[in-house]
């Protein structure tokens, strides 16, 4: 690799980015992701990198803290049970030391206090208050020896379900994890409820598991890449920023955004409100060379990212399919950028994402070059990247009125996140993690599309409920 070379064009995206800057933190160094998008070659960066000059508190962070928008919306949800986690099975041939395992969670929880989390109803809505270390549990730890039973997957998927419904939001710990011993290997199972974890911050943990686990087998202390800010002082601040000035320069794009004619898409049954007792997942997948073209060559036709490509191809196929031209879609974004001045996130676990509304309008008489421009003229107006419409909706002081679009298709690309286990040498289970929510609880999405990049090769995941469509 040399300095000219284009950080987009090997392959990088928006979470990559939180990673560069992450890497560069550790080493005494501040760059901005919005710089990073803006000058993606080496050569360009380097006049905009800095020396860290402020200092963030290492010790313990706890007491209460704000909710963030995309908790508040988890609230506003009625999620049955509370029970909404976010859960990675892991595999490894040689036995894992449980009690390492055991040494190991409790530095990494005391390190990224938002996972010692616990949500208390008071007054008929939800405060955060984050626990120190000494005031309960901080996570908890099954062991299953199946060392001499044959068949586990049906057993491991039942003990796996028993651990996934067992979390308590009020009471803690919201971190659970079971070690299945198997005649293969072990399989490590991590449950974190959703509240206090998404998919950047798993990529955190997945560095400092393996890190960790391979300085204490080392017979070294455990050494951990120091804190940026905590997400304790990012939600204060994000709260004071929903109340300023700067926030409602957005007010008149969402208001907008939020008249647009939303029509229905057509169903095989018309059950309208379905739970997820259900749900049934379609995948599409591509072979590596279509997902290395996708990744490194399509962009440079027209400038693109991977997700103005995605989001064409999906307006694209629900045009053909219902006829509708704008096609309104919630969007998950990584919900870390740069709105709060001075405020480093790249290393802070918590649960950021970034929730909103687009439109992707469709002209089925022009050619496919330009509908690719126009959905991606149409995202790149969208302000910071959509943080500011959950800012608006759940946090703002003003009355808004914003809140009222309900999409009914969901789309989230998750990115390349098989290089971050191959880089810190771990490996996804095949076997089942559990249910990661209650099958009572309502759907939220008629269609929910998650993307993702494992094993050089992109899959498109499309979930929906039986009870609305034939498969």
């Amino acid at each position: 690799l040399g300095v000219l070379d284009n950080f987009y064009e090997l392959g990088g995206d928006s979470i990559k980015s939180i990673q560069v800057s992450s890497i560069l933190f550790q080493l005494g160094y501040k760059v901005e992701m919005t710089h990073l998008l803006k000058y993606p070659t080496i050569a360009e960066l380097s006049h905009h990198v800095y020396p860290i000059t402020n200092t963030i508190e290492q010790g313990e962070i706890k007491g209460n803290a704000s909710l963030t928008p995309i908790q508040s919306w988890f609230f506003k949800k009625n999620f049955v049970d509370n029970y909404f986690n976010q859960a990675m099975m892991l595999y490894s041939f040689e036995r894992f030391d449980a009690s390492l395992l055991e040494k190991l969670m409790k530095k990494i929880i005391t390190h990224h206090d938002a996972l010692r989390s616990v949500f208390i109803r008071q007054n008929n809505q939800y405060e955060v208050r984050i626990r120190g270390n000494e005031e309960g549990p901080l996570f908890s730890l099954e062991l299953f020896d199946l060392k001499n039973v044959e068949n586990v997957e049906s057993i491991i998927e039942d003990k796996a379900n028993l651990i996934q419904s067992s979390i308590d939001i009020a009471k803690g710990p919201l971190v659970k994890l079971g070690l299945f011993q198997c005649a293969d290997g072990d399989h490590l199972l991590i449950v974190i409820h959703h509240l206090v974890v998404d998919m950047v911050s798993w990529r955190i943990l997945f560095e400092d598991l393996a890190t960790g686990y391979k300085q204490l087998k080392n017979g070294k202390p455990i050494h951990l890449p120091p804190k940026t800010d905590s997400y304790k002082q990012w939600s204060t601040l994000l709260f004071d920023y929903a109340q300023g000035s700067e926030i409602e320069k957005e007010r008149t794009y969402w208001n907008q955004i939020e008249q647009v004619q939303h029509l229905p898409l057509p169903r095989d049954h018309e059950n309208m409100i379905p739970t997820n007792e259900n749900n049934h997942i379609i995948t599409v997948k591509w072979n590596e060379q279509e997902t290395e073209q996708l990744l490194k060559k399509t962009n440079k036709s027209y400038n693109t990212e991977i997700n103005d490509l995605l989001l064409t191809a999906l307006g694209l196929a629900v045009y053909k399919w219902t006829g509708i031209k704008d096609v309104i879609v919630n969007l998950e974004g990584h919900g870390r950028e740069t709105i709060l001045s001075g405020l480093d996130i790249t290393r802070t676990v918590g649960w950021f994402t970034s929730q909103y509304p687009v439109i992707l309008q469709i002209n089925p008489n022009q050619s496919l070059s330009n509908n690719i421009k126009t959905v991606k003229e149409g995202l790149r107006k969208i302000p910071n990247k959509g943080i500011g419409y959950g800012i608006l909706r759940y946090l703002s002081q003003k009355q808004s009125g914003i809140g009222k679009l309900n999409p009914e298709i969901s789309f989230n690309y998750l990115g390349q996140f098989d290089q971050d286990l191959i880089r810190n040498d771990l490996e996804i289970s095949s076997l089942s993690s559990g249910s990661i929510i209650s099958k009572q609880t309502n759907r939220e999405y008629v269609l929910n599309i998650n993307g993702f990049v494992q094993n050089g090769k992109l899959s498109l995941m499309i979930e929906y409920s039986r009870d609305q469509y034939e498969t």
